[in-house]
Parts: C-alpha cells; structure tokens; sequence
C-alpha cells in the first residue's frame, strides 16, 4: 500500500512538472500504462551477475514480471521530435542474477520478494519523420531518476530505446527497454523493459467544429473546414470575414451582398431594390431619361431639370425655385429666403449639407470618387453656391483599420479631394479650406463593421 501511494503521488508531481511547457502541437498529451520487467542480470557486473546484454532474452531465468498494470507515464511533446516523458512504476523482485556451484552449473539467484519501485523522467527523440512512416516510431531517450528497493533508494542515470505502433491517429501500442546505471553500490545496475500502450490527448478545439485551435483561423467561432474553421453564416460559398453581408446569401462579385432585382446595384447600396435601375441614380429608374430618379421626378414622364425635381420649369437660376416663385430668379438662392441668397447656412441647411458628405463614396483606399457619388457632389455644389459669402472647412475622418499614418494621410486626401471637385465646379478656393483627421474622431465603436462605416465620412463645416 505504502508503494502504490508513492506511485501515485508520483504520477500526480510529475504531471504537474510537465505542465511547464506550453502548448505548441495539437494531442502534445500523452498517457502510457504498461507491464514491465526488471532484469538485474545482464548488466556488466561482476558475480553474481554478467556481461552487458548476456542473457538479454532469458525471461524465464532473470526476468521478474508483474503480469499487471505497473507502469504509468505521462509524457508531454517539447518540439522538432522531442518529448519529455515521466515514469513511475512498481515491481516484486524475485530473481537477482545467477548462483554458479563449485562444478560450473548455473542457476538463478531467488531471493524473497523485494519490491521494487521507480520515478524516472527522460527527452526522447522520435525517428518516425527520419523514416517517413505514420505508424513506426522508433526513439531513443536519455534521462534519469531514482529507484528503490525495498527501502533501498538510488539515483540513476538512463538510456532507453523503444517502438511505438500507431494503431490509430491517437492510439499506439509501445514497447521499451532502459538501461539504469546506479550511483550508489546499495542499487545494482539493471534493465526494465515494458509493454503497454499509449493514448495522445490535449488538442484544443473551442468552438468544437472540428478543426482544432492551431488550425482554425477562427478559433472562437465554429467554422467549416473549407475556411480553416471560419464560418460561412448565410452558406453562400463566402466567409463571414469576407462577406459584407454575412447574414444574407449574395453574389461573389458584390463580396457576398444580394442584387435582387439584377440591376448590379447590390441591395444594400440600391435605394429601389425591388425595382432594376440605373448605377448612376443609385439602383432606381428614370424613366425620362432626365438624370432624376423616378421616384425623385415630379415628372418622371417628362423630362426637366433635376434643380425642378425633374419637371420642365424655368429655374433660370437653377437654385430649384421657379422663377415665377423666385424674388432673385438671376440669383440663385434657398427656398427659406424665397430664391435669393442666404448670407450663412441655417442648422438644417447644413445637416442637409452633413448627410450629402457622408455619403460619397470613395474607392477603397483611395480618394478618387465612386461614379455614383457624381450626383452627391453636385447636389453640395447647388448648396454652396446658395452661400456665396459663407465659407467652409472639408474634414476628413477614417476608421481604425489600418496604421494611423496611413488613416491620417487618407482621411487628408479625401478631404482635399472633395475641395479640389468643388472649385472645378465653380466654388471660390478661397471660401474652402480642407484636413484629414485620420482615426482620431470616431462617432461610432471601430469594433463593428456598422461602426466603421459610420466613422468612413466627410463632413462640413461653417467657417465664423
């Protein structure tokens, strides 16, 4: 009893030695139970025992087995075939080397039953990748411990070579033999050999889909294997981290967002997506032709103006006032001062300015415009031409994506962009001044995609 607790808390300590090393290969686990004999015969000794390897293979005469589980290992993989294995193990000794009478003849040396127990740790190195195979795994291993029998104890140093046979991926019968060389006369040098199997375990699959942590590109999330373990929640053939839709089946040319009326305006950007329109109005008809959208036209089968919402009435001014209701029809003006010019925009006229900025669309990573941004910017032309004496700061916001250098030059460009397209289209240079902020004003979390989108903007502001 006294040796079976020492076995035990043997086990448990170099269990908790080995956990040390941190994980760095998937089942870096195993556990061995196995059979062993001990042979205090063949070790180089001088009478009562022999040569090194004489008699290597006499199990009747020199081996004492304990035809029971008597052997437990723990072993851990360290890297590049090598693994740190603890043993401990409990045997009777019965035999111990050779008797040789005065006329020659041999015989073993019986003794009373001694028990023999020992706590060993050894670094083996597996030839299985040496030899290319997937079931052969010879190793050699050098290592040490502490042996007793009966209360006799001393340290040694070991060599051991054995062979693992991998029945399966994680199942593997293993035989071994060591060669322990005491320190102290008190422990006779000796071989323990064993027999038993071993069972790999410790691969980490958190989001249980399979693909185990090291592999999967998404370990917190089930995935499929197609995507290393990414999920594809719509089963569109994208992955989420790819699919600006990812809760919508779509099309691979719109990154995994639906076009549902065919028009190559993705939905989410299509302001008719039950209807197939125009790229340049945004996915809706215009069924006149007249640049305005059917839904925008007051006379969408009659072609006119966008400044008149698409009807053919004079607006000479082209501030969207008809001149039959403008005091300044030369003059272009707001509705709020019956055509004629406000000296600075009101709150909601800049909110309404605000909502256009927000809206264009650059390319990605880039300032150049999206086409079908044209209209956008045209719209904030009108505006600022109906403050001619107002002047205005273009501000430049990124999200967090990116490095911040790279956010603050973008957001710098953008913003200079959007001036550069409003002096071409007849603002005074003077009245604009332009800065990029890069990440550092965000109005939304950066942890969203909704989030980063919002802080993607232009804005505008009135100059005292």
């Amino acid at each position: 009893m006294k040796n079976l607790s020492r076995l035990f808390f043997a086990a448990v300590l170099l269990m908790s030695f080995s956990t040390s090393n941190a994980q760095d290969k998937n089942n870096p686990w195993a556990l061995g139970i196995a059979t062993n004999a001990v042979d205090f015969y063949p070790v180089g000794e001088d009478t009562p025992q022999g040569d090194y390897f004489d008699e290597y293979f006499n199990v009747t005469d020199h081996w004492n087995i304990m035809p029971s589980i008597s052997m437990i290992s723990v072993s851990r993989y360290l890297s590049d075939g090598f693994t740190f294995t603890a043993t401990g193990s409990l045997n009777k000794i019965e035999k111990f080397g050779s008797n040789v009478s005065p006329t020659g003849v041999e015989t073993t040396n019986n003794v009373d039953d001694l028990t023999y127990f020992g706590l060993d740790g050894r670094v083996s190195y597996s030839f299985m990748d040496v030899i290319n195979s997937n079931k052969f795994d010879p190793y050699l291993g050098v290592g040490g411990g502490y042996t007793w029998v009966d209360d006799l104890g001393a340290g040694t140093i070991n060599g051991t070579l054995g062979l693992k046979f991998w029945v399966t991926e994680k199942l593997a019968v293993e035989a071994q033999s060591t060669y322990k060389h005491a320190f102290e006369d008190r422990l006779s040098k000796h071989f323990q050999h064993s027999l038993g199997i071993v069972l790999k375990f410790g691969g980490t699959d958190t989001d249980n889909d399979g693909i185990y942590d090291q592999d999967d590109a998404c370990p917190e999330e089930a995935g499929l294997e197609i995507f290393n373990g990414c999920p594809d929640s719509d089963n569109d053939g994208i992955q989420d981290s790819k699919d600006d839709c990812p809760n919508t089946p779509g099309l691979a040319e719109f990154n995994g967002c639906p076009d549902g009326d065919g028009d190559g305006v993705m939905d989410k950007d299509d302001k008719c997506p039950t209807v197939a329109g125009l790229k340049n109005l945004m996915g809706c008809p215009d069924a006149d032709g007249d640049g305005v959208a059917d839904g925008d036209d007051n006379c969408p089968n009659e072609s006119g103006p966008a400044a008149n919402n698409g009807c053919p009435w004079p607006d000479t001014d082209g501030d969207g006032i008809l001149d039959k209701d403008d005091k300044c029809p030369n003059e272009a003006g707001t509705a709020a001062n019956n055509g004629c010019p406000e000296v600075k925009p009101t709150a909601p006229v800049m909110e309404t300015l605000n909502s256009y900025a927000r809206s264009i669309l650059f390319d990605t990573g880039k300032a150049s415009f999206k086409k079908e941004t044209d209209q956008v910017l045209q719209a904030m032309v009108a505006i600022f031409k109906d403050y001619p004496q107002a002047d205005f700061s273009i501000e430049g916001h990124t999200d967090s994506v990116g490095s911040k250098s790279t956010n603050q030059a973008l957001s710098d460009r953008r913003a200079n962009a959007v001036r550069d397209y409003l002096i071409a289209n007849g603002i005074s240079a003077d009245r604009l001044t332009a800065a990029g902020f890069g990440e550092d004003n965000p109005i939304a979390n950066n942890k969203t995609r909704a989030g980063r989108k919002e802080n993607r903007r232009v804005e505008v502001k009135l100059k005292n």
